[in-house]
């Protein structure tokens, strides 16, 4: 057996071990960015239905014929969208996790209507108030949201965090949850290769796992 899958079934067991609701375990995204197709076709073929990619020119050259020949697929945006690819994200990505200002959420709301295609969209929180990294401040964080879903008729499914790296990532993960709770929000996408454990146990339904599949990127 291919060895991310066999990377894929531990991780699945290890989220089992810890999971309070033992048949509803987080999406895994294994997130493909940088592999080629022959890296990630065993996981397809397995049955893996989730993959994150991180940057459209990328995901535009791997996964369209892929996508055509395995429908059931869902590809995710992970990375930062800039505004003059927004053009490029539909219909290709399903999930798009990095909804980060107004602009963007009028930009994907003039696109959808332009493919007849709704995205499930995650918001991005700056949950550490870091100024170097994107994401909607707690305290705007209620306007954002019914700005996008009254406003712009987007289908917001969930929040979205990337926690500092040198703080106590479990308090960042329950400040998310928190805040998911508050707007009546099913879906969390928080947690990677090295704190997906924590995530799940915080109530994470999406964790956005690459190396501890795929391995060590080049």
């Amino acid at each position: 057996m291919h060895k991310s899958i066999n990377n894929l079934i531990e991780i699945k067991s290890k989220l089992k071990t810890i999971s309070k609701k033992k048949n509803s375990l987080p999406n895994i995204i294994a997130v493909s960015k940088t592999f080629p197709i022959d890296k990630i076709l065993p996981l397809i073929e397995y049955g893996h239905i989730h993959f994150g990619e991180n940057k459209i020119q990328e995901a535009n050259y791997k996964w369209p014929k892929i996508k055509e020949k395995y429908p059931n697929i869902k590809l995710h945006m992970l990375g930062k969208v800039q505004s003059n690819k927004v053009k490029f994200l539909l219909p290709l990505f399903d999930y798009i996790h990095s909804l980060d200002n107004l602009k963007l959420a009028k930009l994907i709301s003039n696109m959808q209507v332009k493919y007849k295609f709704k995205p499930k969209i995650f918001i991005q929180v700056n949950v550490g108030n870091e100024s170097q990294k994107s994401g909607i401040a707690e305290n705007e964080l209620e306007y954002f949201y019914k700005k996008c879903t009254i406003d712009l008729n987007l289908d917001i499914i969930g929040l979205m965090c990337i926690p500092p790296v040198d703080g106590n990532t479990k308090n960042f993960f329950l400040l998310l949850k928190n805040c998911s709770d508050k707007l009546g929000l099913e879906n969390l996408s928080m947690g990677m290769s090295h704190d997906y454990l924590e995530a799940a146990m915080c109530g994470s339904t999406f964790i956005r796992i690459g190396t501890a599949i795929f391995g060590t990127r080049n």
